[in-house]
């Protein structure tokens, strides 16, 4: 039998044994992604290290919506953002600290950390030559299958001492910046013939300003463009135990296997578009519209068109508008209005307001229109996300659609290593394993001459 002709036959028959009724669902009480009824999550962990609040559970039933609030170890993110502007430094080694300690470092403990994470970033000769052999056109990809090659340089790979545990976090949190950075200028190289730059991390200074560094160079970035980028790793950086990457790194914890491979697990997930990818989505949807949309002030033209997208008449056809809705914030996401407040600085600075504007208002009318389209029987309030802003902010500081998702790994990387080390320290450690009820028919067995 032809090879493809076969592939095309079990094509056609997974489309009747792999289809299964949604009525079964509601029939045997499964929870669809691990959500209720009400959209809520369901319960299945308890953390100490990231909190992230978005209604609350009223005592006769149902949700009420509340503007969102994020929590690192307890400590408000606004407070913790707003905290570190007013004494005007960086502050994602700081929060990275916070997340895998649990508490907030004094200055000695803070520059010993920074120290070693700045000292740790150099890649040697042999996971460099890697990184370039490693050539593929996804940076996830590279940054997946790298992480997985830092286990066959680790002579305490398979570890899982707490001192080991935080040696490992630490160097993954520095390294993951410089295999980004190396990994697209070689991308840049091999696909667009540009001139190859491995530029090794400047001593004393932020993973923010190093990032952008070996990224563009050292006269292509402004102060401005190291806060906002040390403020989007910040807001990035931990978003407690149920979004879908940091529980793919939990659940492949929870085998006892090594962090390595818990991480490339966290890495694949984060790839996924409807996890790390929608920033590119929304700076796609943003360009489209800002030719599709004549008068950008026009309150009228623009809510005319969000209509026919949501109705699937225009850009896409997929009846989407990106950046807008969560899982859990309902009224506000906190990490949109704080970017939102820098977007503002950087807008100005680089002379782009008309354009932020235009994305301001779309904000405000995108929530106007998806809620008026849904009508009465929409479940729950949305908001913009953090996407909806962070993709113009890495585009106005000049990095590429190919780095965003990448950029959120090296932000994440702190909270999947954080929790890591909790699934791991847990008095009574048991392997995460859920049921799923089979809803299949059974056959008997036939010899293969009657088949």
């Amino acid at each position: 039998m032809d090879k493809d002709f076969l592939i095309y036959k079990l094509s056609e028959t997974i489309k009747s044994t792999s289809r299964i009724d949604k009525k079964l669902f509601t029939q045997f009480n499964v929870k669809r992604g691990l959500r209720n009824e009400d959209h809520s999550g369901v319960l299945v962990g308890l953390t100490k290290v990231g909190d992230v609040v978005g209604y609350e559970k009223l005592p006769e039933g149902g949700l009420k919506a509340v503007p969102g609030k994020l929590f690192y170890r307890g400590i408000d993110l606004e407070d913790l953002v707003h905290g570190l502007q007013k004494e005007n430094r960086v502050g994602f080694e700081e929060t990275a600290f916070l997340l895998l300690s649990g508490y907030q470092p004094d200055v000695e403990e803070l520059d010993t950390f920074s120290k070693i994470l700045n000292q740790g970033m150099a890649l040697d000769k042999k996971a460099t030559m890697n990184i370039i052999d490693l050539e593929g056109v996804d940076i996830m990809n590279i940054l997946a299958r790298s992480v997985l090659e830092m286990y066959t340089f680790d002579s305490k790979a398979d570890e899982i001492t707490r001192d080991n545990l935080v040696r490992q976090s630490i160097d993954l949190i520095a390294k993951f910046p410089t295999i980004v950075a190396y990994a697209f200028n070689i991308l840049r190289h091999s696909q667009q013939g540009r001139v190859l730059h491995i530029r090794h991390p400047k001593e004393n200074v932020s993973i923010a300003e190093n990032f952008l560094y070996m990224m563009k160079g050292s006269d292509n970035y402004t102060k401005l463009d190291v806060k906002i980028l040390d403020l989007c790793l910040i807001l990035h950086a931990e978003h407690g135990g149920g979004n879908n990457s940091t529980f793919a790194v939990r659940v492949t914890s929870s085998t006892l296997t090594d962090t390595y491979s818990a991480i490339a697990a966290g890495i694949g997930s984060l790839k996924g578009p409807l996890h790390g990818g929608a920033n590119i989505q929304v700076i796609d949807m943003f360009e489209h519209l800002k030719t599709a949309i004549k008068d950008w002030s026009n309150v009228k033209e623009i809510d005319n068109y969000l209509k026919k997208m949501l109705q699937k008449e225009a850009y896409n056809k997929s009846g989407l508008i990106y950046g807008i809705g969560h899982a859990v914030y309902t009224i506000s996401d906190p990490r949109a209005l704080l970017l939102k407040e820098m977007a503002r600085q950087m807008a100005e600075e680089k002379g782009l307001m008309k354009e932020f504007t235009f994305l301001e208002l779309l904000d405000e009318r995108a929530v106007n229109a998806f809620m008026s389209f849904k009508g009465e029987g929409i479940k729950k309030q949305v908001c913009t996300n953090v996407d909806f802003y962070s993709g113009f902010v890495y585009q106005s500081i000049g990095l590429p659609a190919e780095v965003y998702t990448p950029l959120f790994a090296m932000s994440r990387i702190a909270g999947w290593t954080a929790h890591r080390i909790e699934e791991l320290n847990f008095t009574s450690k048991r392997i995460i394993r859920p049921a799923y009820k089979n809803v299949g028919e059974k056959h008997p067995f036939t010899p293969l001459d009657k088949r």
